[in-house]
């Protein structure tokens, strides 16, 4: 696809995507409304250009960028789809949110304290979530931001985040970034910084802002600006509450190691005033439409031909091009055995009871739920059977809701240990 034909209306790319207005741009990106043209669905398609990003040295920055989003699968983290490329340029197909950046919002003046609490909470709840993975975003500010049609916070633009192997070996991170106003005093003094308690302290200073309408280190010489930051150097308007200056006052303390923690911000009174919203309940409302689809009487194991094998493996991904891939990070792994469809399903069945799990099954698949809350709700797994051949078969485990960590953890010290005498060649493979 030409360059002209990406800035027209109505241009296709890929065969995929339905090309309509230009939303937005920036020096390396323009970023469209697209529609899918097999679902229908509305996507924003950010468009880079892979000249100008490689003439800067900014490729690295692109693929952790993809990296990022790739594991950010919140309802509060805007979601990347797809990702694809030509030899010109590289394309990224992520949820459209249609309510605009929370700043305009805010330029309209401050906000009502238990709406910017809701907002707060959608934003903590994100950034948790986040650091729960070793990802830092540390560009957090209101235009990064995004609103859908129901009010609901999206963050967006992880660009500039960091991973946890970023640290050097004295474990900080050491890359001066972010946006002057909204940046940590650690992160300008380039003796380097905890990426967590660089967030937060950006968070406050977001936090500040829906409560104020103005920013709390605003001026307009920047070096009295960093002065301010550095000290701390701030007054909360006589309209906050005793409750939220008091947060705020803790979120931007200039000492990173007394900064308060993410866990203390959600255990403050301020924080639970009003409850919060439980944002994973769309994940096991999905867990059980699911279940209904492919838990149906008599459904045989499903089969695989030669195209679908293929399409397994990491011949047809092509995102190593952009992305390094761990291992540590799949929320997914396949298995291959010569053990039937049938002891397959009673295996997983007798591990999900054994773990006291609800269980669910079909001739192709086992639906295991977890009857306690964890980390981020309740643990359910999926495990779908593919026959490839009387005596072949293929496993797909993968995380249906609950937190990744868990999963992470039920599978290296439970599932694996119990599936290890029925698995082909020992091999587990990475989806």
């Amino acid at each position: 696809m030409t360059m002209a034909a990406e800035d027209k209306c109505g241009g296709v790319l890929h065969g995929k995507y339905e090309l309509g207005r230009l939303l937005g741009h920036g020096t390396f990106a323009k970023v469209y409304h697209a529609r899918h043209m097999q679902s229908g669905r509305s996507v924003a398609m950010k468009i880079v250009g892979k000249e100008k990003v490689i003439k800067v040295g900014m490729m690295d920055q692109v693929k952790r960028e993809i990296s990022v989003m790739k594991m950010m699968h919140h309802p509060n983290i805007v979601e990347l789809h797809e990702v694809m490329a030509s030899k010109s340029k590289i394309y990224f197909a992520m949820e459209y949110v249609r309510g605009g950046e929370l700043f305009a919002k805010i330029s309209r003046g401050r906000l009502k304290e238990e709406v910017a609490r809701g907002y707060f909470q959608q934003l903590i709840s994100a950034i948790d979530f986040c650091h729960s993975r070793s990802v830092y975003h540390r560009d957090l500010k209101p235009e990064n931001l995004l609103l859908d049609e129901e009010g609901n916070l999206k963050v967006t633009d992880f660009g500039l985040s960091a991973f946890s192997d970023h640290l050097r070996q004295d474990g900080l991170l050491h890359t001066t970034c972010g946006t002057p106003a909204y940046v940590a005093p650690e992160v300008i003094g380039k003796k380097g910084y905890d990426g967590a308690k660089a967030d937060i302290w950006s968070c406050g200073v977001i936090l500040y802002v829906l409560l104020a309408g103005y920013l709390p280190f605003q001026d307009d010489n920047i070096v009295a600006m960093y002065r301010r930051i550095y000290r701390g150097d701030f007054k909360c308007p006589p309209w906050f509450s005793p409750e939220a200056r008091k947060l705020i006052t803790k979120m931007l303390d200039p000492n990173p190691s007394s900064r308060i923690s993410i866990a203390k911000i959600i255990d403050s009174s301020w924080f639970k005033k009003s409850s919060l919203k439980i944002i994973r309940s769309k994940e096991e409302q999905d867990f059980a439409a699911e279940d209904e689809m492919s838990l149906g009487k008599g459904k045989e194991a499903q089969t695989l031909n030669a195209f679908h094998i293929i399409s397994l493996s990491e011949g047809f991904d092509l995102s190593p091009l952009f992305e390094e891939k761990k291992r540590a990070e799949k929320e997914e792994m396949r298995f291959a055995t010569t053990t039937s469809a049938s002891s397959v399903i009673s295996k997983l069945e007798e591990v999900g009871k054994t773990r006291n799990f609800s269980v669910k099954k079909s001739e192709s698949c086992v639906r295991l739920q977890g009857l306690e809350s964890g980390r981020k709700g309740k643990l359910g797994i999926a495990a779908d059977v593919f026959s490839v051949a009387p005596s072949f078969v293929v496993v797909e485990v993968k995380k249906a809701s609950g937190d990744t960590l868990e999963y992470k953890q039920f599978c290296s010290k439970e599932l694996r240990p119990a599936l290890k005498d029925i698995v082909w060649t020992g091999n587990f493979v990475p989806a």
